[in-house]
């Protein structure tokens, strides 16, 4: 019998002199990763205990304001619910949410959480998260936002919270989150935005979305409103969770 021939593999060395080959495998690599992370976030528990609800607002309003008092009032109705809490974790109307989560959440299941991002003035964490996570990048930090929640509450906010609240209602519009997780939008202010994309996304000669897609974000103008529309949620999300100790097999019988 002939012995086996040694096949002499290719060298695949790179010298790091060649930088087009270096920037060929530093983008092969990092796309890579990429397929790695994807592949991870796909993974979700088979039960979860709370219904989690991140709510998006301004970083600057005072503790004063009566907006403070409205989405503080928000959190700890939907903590007594059973609700988490998912914030930004910084000062406003951020700390406003995880204030009335902890107010509601003494002595229950409830958690308040905060997802915040690395800023050159960035503030602490607001002392009512009981669990925080620190981003560097918003891309990361929203990806978070998006694997976390059940439902979105957007409240009053700048630039950050607008930039949120596009990013979750393109999510939706393209079916990357579950088609009946809620959108709500909570004031005057986004009443104007939705209707800005109306007037210029649908214009017969010239149009840049469909009617579908108008209807994702649920426009209220109270908390009271947010709320009656996530009760309704939350008893469909129960409902749809595996019992304890419930056998999916069928017991045979003698």
């Amino acid at each position: 019998m002939a012995p086996k021939k040694m096949v002499k593999k290719e060298s695949h060395m790179v010298s790091l002199a060649d930088e087009d080959a270096v920037k060929e495998i530093l983008v092969g690599t990092v796309l890579n990763l990429w397929e790695v992370v994807n592949s991870l976030t796909r993974l979700r528990p088979s039960k979860r205990e709370q219904f989690r609800v991140t709510i998006f607002g301004s970083a600057r309003v005072p503790r004063d304001s009566w907006v403070f008092g409205e989405v503080k009032g928000l959190a700890r109705t939907l903590a007594g619910m059973g609700c988490d809490i998912v914030t930004g974790g910084g000062p406003g109307l951020m700390q406003a949410a995880n204030e009335g989560a902890a107010e509601a959440g003494k002595g229950g299941r409830s958690r308040s959480y905060g997802v915040r991002v690395e800023l050159p003035f960035e503030q602490d964490v607001n002392p009512f998260v009981e669990q925080a996570f620190t981003h560097r990048t918003f891309f990361t930090r929203l990806h978070q936002f998006v694997l976390m929640s059940d439902a979105f509450v957007v409240v009053p906010g700048g630039i950050g919270t607008a930039l949120e609240t596009l990013m979750v209602w393109q999510l939706l519009q393209v079916k990357h989150l579950e088609e009946r997780t809620p959108l709500i939008l909570i004031g005057k202010m986004y009443d104007a935005l939705v209707d800005w994309a109306r007037q210029y996304m649908l214009r017969p000669e010239f149009p840049l979305a469909s009617p579908e897609d108008m209807k994702i974000p649920l426009c209220v103008n109270t908390a009271n409103e947010a709320i009656s529309i996530l009760r309704k949620h939350h008893t469909a999300w129960r409902k749809a969770q595996p019992r304890e100790g419930r056998s999916s097999k069928k017991t045979m019988r003698s």
